[in-house]
């Protein structure tokens, strides 16, 4: 079988939200999928990571398509600029007319990409072309929208892969533009897919109580997880002297450590012996917003290490004595695991997770991996420190955790997952040729037929 993997956050691009269609480009061979990628020639991305091209298996066809988006570091110096300008009237009116330019953006600045995307993915669906299925990962979602187009081949498989949550994603990142209209997008891109999968079984639950023409089979929960390739490391040695806890990933408002740190400051203030055990490090990103919550952060034991390459960011993971998981009470936060948790188990780390009850905390206490307290208690983050200091001290922190179902979430057997879904949707699509084919008023009017389900939730063909 044959599939096409379309993706804007792959390598060289740099973060946690590549590694999923990363590994699954690596490991779907072993099912029987022959991968081909699409994914962003100039990706406009704060973080690129070159070392993750080494992980791409031999003989993997990735094509890249430009986007039109500027460089991110040119977006990145408009922010800042618009931000330290004065409240003028020249001023008002400029931010007026980039608000104006950000709402033509829909769902999302990504949205520069599908011009270049869409051209590749058209090139595929030709006739000569050999394509059974195409899977679609999200975010960016306006991705998505390139499942409308797959729908017009008859007899090829579409599947939407959920990484985060649409609706979450707007309000995270504070998208332009009319979230009315988007519901419209969203609700026609699924109406196109044969098949959806989404990162958390929260997410499928979202997504079936919103859209009640899902069929609850056709839409498949598969976890992130870990690749045990990137944790073969020589056992590290952990000091005695200094109990290490260590974050890695990007700190932005979904993972904030304004909590954290005010709880550190907090033990600081209670009980300075025991805080003075920490060595704390940040290894990641700290988006803008978020640096001012660091400020002195050195005199009560952080430090900040930047980003660094995933195999040395696994390293630090690997060395550390508890790892650090954060995740802010955001609307929408109660549904989401970040991806490093997969690999905090992976290498049987304890953990200290702060969170909100929801997907994330559920998954620490049934995996045993840690204690769950909340984001922005300080009082309870100080004593779950405390008792961490303690522990330590006495030598009674334990040297791993036991999660209990580790193979669940490795990275070669959720590709086979996925291969299975990727062949139900193969089958889903051919079985459906002859109701996908294009009648003769074109194919402008099948694309007029799935925005109009969009629209009213019913196909006007029935």
């Amino acid at each position: 079988m044959r599939a096409l993997l379309v993706s804007y956050a792959f390598p060289p691009v740099g973060g946690a939200g590549v590694q999923r269609m990363l590994k699954l480009a690596k490991y779907l061979p072993e099912h029987g999928v022959t991968p081909t990628v699409l994914t962003v020639k100039n990706p406009s991305v704060p973080l690129l990571d070159p070392s993750l091209l080494s992980e791409l298996p031999a003989g993997l066809e990735v094509e890249r398509a430009r986007t039109l988006e500027p460089a991110y570091a040119a977006k990145a110096l408009a922010w800042k600029a618009q931000a330290a300008i004065e409240p003028s009237l020249s001023s008002r009116s400029t931010t007026r007319a980039a608000r104006a330019v950000k709402s033509l953006l829909v769902p999302d600045p990504q949205v520069l990409w599908l011009p270049g995307a869409g051209l590749a993915v058209a090139a595929h669906l030709l006739p000569r072309r050999s394509l059974d299925v195409v899977l679609v990962s999200g975010p960016p979602f306006s991705s998505h929208l390139l499942g409308l187009l797959a729908r017009l081949r008859p007899g090829v498989g579409v599947v939407l892969d959920y990484r985060d949550e649409w609706t979450t994603t707007r309000r995270v990142y504070e998208m332009a533009g009319s979230a009315a209209f988007d519901a419209v997008l969203e609700r026609a891109c699924l109406h196109a897919a044969h098949r959806v999968t989404t990162a958390t079984e929260a997410f499928r639950r979202e997504l079936l109580e919103r859209f009640g023409f899902l069929a609850p089979e056709n839409v498949v929960t598969i976890e992130n997880g870990y690749d045990p390739a990137d944790l073969e490391l020589e056992p590290p040695a952990r000091g005695s002297e200094r109990l290490v806890l260590t974050y890695t990933g990007t700190v932005f408002r979904l993972t904030s450590a304004e909590g954290f740190i005010e709880g550190v400051r907090r033990l600081h203030q209670t009980e300075p012996e025991l805080a003075r055990l920490f060595d704390i490090r940040f290894v990641g990103r700290i988006v803008d917003t978020e640096q001012r919550h660091f400020e002195g952060s050195e005199a009560l034991g952080i430090q900040r290490l930047g980003y660094v390459p995933h195999a040395r960011a696994v390293e630090e993971l690997a060395r550390c004595h508890v790892a650090l998981c954060l995740l802010d009470a955001c609307e929408g936060a109660e549904r989401i695991y970040p991806a490093k948790i997969f690999e905090i188990l992976g290498l049987r780390r304890p953990c200290l997770a702060l969170c909100p009850e929801g997907a994330l905390a559920e998954l620490v206490r049934s995996q045993q991996l840690g204690e769950v307290v909340p984001p922005r208690d300080a009082e309870r983050i100080a004593s779950a420190l405390a008792g961490l200091a303690r522990r330590f001290r006495a030598g009674e922190l334990p040297s791993e955790s036991e999660p209990l179902e580790p193979e669940r979430f490795d990275r070669r057997r959720q590709a086979g997952r996925f291969a299975r879904v990727l062949e139900s949707a193969a089958v889903a699509g051919r079985s459906s040729r002859h109701a996908a084919v294009a009648d003769s008023r074109g194919l402008g009017q099948s694309w007029h037929n799935q925005i109009a389900i969009g629209r009213s939730g019913q196909d006007p063909r029935e």
